[in-house]
C-alpha cells in the first residue's frame, strides 16, 4: 500500500480518468476507479475522493450548482493547470505512466484500450505509434462523452455506438487543443456528419464548458 500522500504521476492518471467519468459515476462502485485503485495500491474510496477534489476545480462543475470536496491540494491544482496548458503531452505522458505502473504491477490494461483494434500485423514502433495515437483519440471520446453526459448535444440520442466526438477547431488545425475536451462535441454520427461539412452550426448553448 502506498503513502497516503499522492505524488505526481498518481495525480495524474487520476485527473486523466476524471477527465473520462460523468459526474455522476465518481464513486468507489466504479469498475474503473476500482481498477486505477489496484493500479495505485490505493482504496477505491480514495481515488473516488480525489477525483472529486478534481471536480471541485472544475468550472463545468461549479457553475452547474454542483460540488466537488472543496478540498484540492496545491499540487492538484499544479496537475490540472499541466494539463489545460498542453493536452496532447499529458495524455501521452500518463500513458507512458500508465504502462509503467502496470509493468511493475502486472495488471493487464482494459479490453477497451484500443477499441479492439487488430495490432497483429504491426510490430515494434510502428506498434506502439498506432497504440499511442488510438489511446490518444480513445481518451478525447470518452472525455468529450463524459462531458456530455453521453448524450448528443442536439438531439439527445444515448447510443453509445451512434455517438461521435466531434472537434469544433479541426483536428489539423489546432494542435494545442487537439484532445482539449472543451474542444468537442457530442453529436450523433448524423449532426456530426453535418457539422463536419458546415450544413449546420451549433450556438454556445450546446457546447460544455
Amino acid at each position: 500500500m502506498s503513502s497516503n500522500r499522492w505524488n505526481r504521476e498518481q495525480l495524474k492518471l487520476a485527473f486523466s480518468l476524471y477527465c473520462q467519468l460523468p459526474f455522476g459515476k465518481l464513486h468507489s462502485r466504479n469498475d474503473q476507479i476500482i481498477e486505477l485503485a489496484r493500479l495505485l495500491g490505493r482504496t477505491p474510496s480514495a481515488v473516488a475522493m480525489k477525483l472529486v477534489n478534481f471536480a471541485s476545480l472544475d468550472p463545468a462543475i461549479t457553475t452547474s450548482g454542483r460540488k466537488g470536496l472543496g478540498n484540492a491540494s496545491a499540487l492538484d491544482r499544479e496537475v490540472w493547470d499541466e494539463f489545460h496548458s498542453d493536452w496532447e503531452s499529458l495524455v501521452l505522458e500518463c500513458i507512458e505512466i500508465d504502462r509503467q505502473f502496470r509493468s511493475e504491477s502486472a495488471i493487464e490494461p482494459t479490453p477497451d484500450s484500443l477499441d479492439d483494434f487488430d495490432l497483429n500485423d504491426y510490430a515494434g514502433e510502428t506498434r506502439r505509434a498506432i497504440i499511442e495515437q488510438r489511446m490518444k483519440q480513445h481518451f478525447f471520446r470518452r472525455a468529450v462523452l463524459a462531458s456530455y453526459g453521453g448524450r448528443c448535444c442536439m438531439s439527445g440520442l444515448s447510443e453509445t455506438r451512434l455517438l461521435v466526438a466531434s472537434h469544433i477547431v479541426p483536428w489539423s488545425h489546432d494542435k494545442a487543443n487537439r484532445l482539449n475536451p472543451s474542444n468537442g462535441l457530442c453529436l450523433s454520427a448524423l449532426h456530426d456528419k453535418a457539422f463536419d461539412r458546415g450544413l449546420i452550426d451549433l450556438p454556445g448553448d450546446f457546447r460544455s464548458s
